[in-house]
């Protein structure tokens, strides 16, 4: 009963709302995409604010049943399990293992298991190379085996203050030192440091230290607390342990229990989580997947304690690192955000405490500093194509990784033991972001005019040229129009360009000034002809002037070595001398002289 009146209640905001940049929930935009502000240039964008949660539960389904491909979402695993062996560009395989769980709007179209989750017996670090166990002594990994999640575990403790903030226990914008006197009693540089600082890495706090040569825990903490700051307070990003580490001892002195109580009580059990936790017990052990071999921890191949040394000085709990976990229960923690804070009938969060946590806090530092209060937002070198400025998760060093895109209802779970049985193995994520890329093109994106529009591929490095040829040079009054989507990273450009020469060569083309249009309300220019980055997933109308005898245009996509958007979609294509049709993509005729190179025609 005492939880069941935590849970539902709707707490005091004082806490919360005192959290800077916290979001106004009054005037909300209708859900989908907002437009800038009248008189700001650019393509139309999303914020926290036009999210509109409806809870699902979990349960397995078709791709068709959750609107997805069912030729793309059977490609997820093939493609995890290619990064179990080397590569062209990897010399080593970047795990012996996984599990990947995938769904749509609570419909689970993916959860398998493959490879192993014990192989080996140490590693021979003069040889570089691994030491198998005996063949009988593998074991297979499984849907239900339990991983260690390493940094993941920062949301665990990321969430426990927010529940904390939003029933006014917890000020997020207060200083440290209000439950930490000893944090500034050893170092007042901190005494600027609040509560909020630590979880979006602004603290200046320093990035990592050991604490293997301490006696006890409060010799570690005040070792911490002593270590002088890398930056001024809020001037800068470092992503740090040592700021969860402390966020967890705020908890733990504000309740007087320990942090794996608070996330028994606040998040495991009333979301049903039992393979969730810190220190997996005895009769769970089969089901761990090794990490690494570690004889400086004097441990040798890990398995069922934490991997990060630092954590297991601490006993194995810890606010940066310690968690347990399996797919299915990080599906049901990451599907709880995605319903706005509520899963099967449990409330955890409020609405508009999910909207602010989902706040980016870190805009004037970067794309790569974007953060919630403990969420990594936006982080497109393990999110790929399910990328968007709402889009959360977090990576874990063990090889794991949870993304949520809360404008189409996605989950991605990608469990890993890239380091058994070395760190050495699994160093970039590539082996995270192929498979979500697989997840990401199985969204549709139907043409709105005919069967087909003309699509640019999700290739790496590349450069795909869609062209039309005209019949004869328009010597005056000649515009292009065309309907258009598009979402990539924002170094993958497609640029518009048209040339008056018969038989043009790369020199002959150039950029013409772009107009683009989403709805009536919004409009913008590219006087460069280019376009790239986020548009709201919303479909754009594209208008351009072209020059006196034009004979072609095109539209030229390169991309660079690293990430991919969902790719851009050209459909409706004109060409018009005054008012009079010179091309029409949607006449066979015409659409059969297109030259295509890395395009192709797409129903999705």
């Amino acid at each position: 009963m005492r939880r069941r009146q935590f849970l539902g209640a709707a707490g005091a905001v004082g806490g919360l709302a005192a959290v800077p940049g916290a979001l106004s929930l009054t005037g909300a935009s209708p859900a989908g995409a907002a437009p800038a502000p009248s008189g700001v240039p650019g393509p139309p964008t999303v914020t926290p604010d036009d999210l509109r949660f409806r809870p699902r539960t979990l349960r397995p389904g078709s791709p068709q049943r959750a609107g997805l491909l069912a030729e793309h979402v059977a490609r997820i695993t093939p493609t995890a399990a290619e990064f179990m062996l080397p590569g062209p560009e990897r010399p080593d395989p970047s795990h012996p293992g996984f599990v990947v769980l995938a769904a749509r709007h609570g419909v689970v179209v993916e959860h398998e298991a493959r490879g192993h989750a014990l192989r080996y017996a140490s590693w021979d670090a003069e040889a570089g190379a691994p030491v198998e166990l005996p063949r009988e002594d593998w074991v297979d990994m499984r849907p239900d085996t339990l991983f260690d999640m390493a940094s993941v575990s920062k949301l665990y403790t990321s969430v426990v203050l927010t529940i904390l903030a939003e029933r006014g226990d917890l000020d997020l914008s207060a200083p440290v030192s209000r439950y930490l006197p000893d944090f500034t009693a050893a170092d007042p540089a901190k005494a600027p440091v609040t509560v909020e600082m630590l979880l979006t890495h602004t603290s200046g706090m320093k990035a990592w230290m050991s604490l293997a040569d301490y006696p006890d825990n409060a010799a570690r903490m005040a070792a911490i607390y002593a270590q002088p700051l890398d930056f001024e307070p809020g001037s800068d990003y470092t992503y740090s342990d040592l700021n969860l580490i402390t966020a967890g001892r705020i908890v733990e002195e504000l309740t007087g229990k320990g942090l794996d109580t608070l996330v028994a009580e606040l998040i495991t059990r009333p979301l049903g989580l039992r393979d969730t936790g810190y220190n997996p017990p005895a009769a769970k052990l089969d089901r761990v997947a090794a990490t690494e071999y570690q004889p400086w921890t004097d441990r040798g191949m890990v398995r069922g304690t934490v991997h990060d040394e630092n954590a297991y000085y601490f006993g194995g709990v810890a606010g940066h690192a310690g968690v347990f976990s399996t797919a299915a229960d990080m599906a049901v923690f990451g599907q709880m955000v995605l319903n706005g804070g509520t899963y099967g009938g449990t409330r955890l969060l409020r609405e508009d405490t999910v909207r602010s946590m989902l706040t980016n806090r870190n805009g004037r530092f970067g794309g790569g500093a974007a953060r919630g209060l403990g969420w990594q937002l936006d982080q497109r070198f393990y999110m790929d194509c399910l990328s968007s400025p709402v889009a959360f998760g977090h990576t874990g060093y063990t090889g794991t990784c949870l993304v949520g895109d809360p404008l189409e209802g996605m989950l991605y779970v990608l469990l890993t033991n890239r380091v058994h049985p070395t760190r050495e193995w699994g160093t970039t994520s590539s082996y995270r972001r192929q498979p979500a890329r697989r997840l990401g093109r199985a969204l549709p994106v139907r043409p709105p005019v005919g069967r087909y529009a003309w699509f640019s591929g999700q290739e790496d490095e590349a450069t795909a040229t869609l062209e039309v040829p005209l019949r004869r040079p328009v010597r005056d009054d000649a515009s292009l129009s065309f309907r258009l989507w598009y979402d990539t990273e924002a170094s993958d450009v497609c640029t518009v360009e048209a040339t008056t020469v018969a038989d043009p060569g790369e020199a002959d083309w150039q950029p013409v000034r772009l107009e683009l249009r989403a709805g009536d309300d919004h409009r913008w220019a590219a006087d460069d002809g280019a376009f790239s980055g986020f548009a709201a997933r919303r479909r754009l109308r594209g208008r351009a002037e072209l020059p006196d005898g034009v004979t072609a245009v095109r539209w030229r996509y390169v991309t660079d070595s690293l990430y991919q958007g969902r790719g851009v979609y050209v459909d409706d294509i004109r060409v018009l001398d005054g008012h009079r049709p010179v091309f029409l993509s949607v006449r066979p005729r015409d659409n059969d002289r297109i030259r295509a190179e890395g395009w192709a025609e797409s129903a999705d």
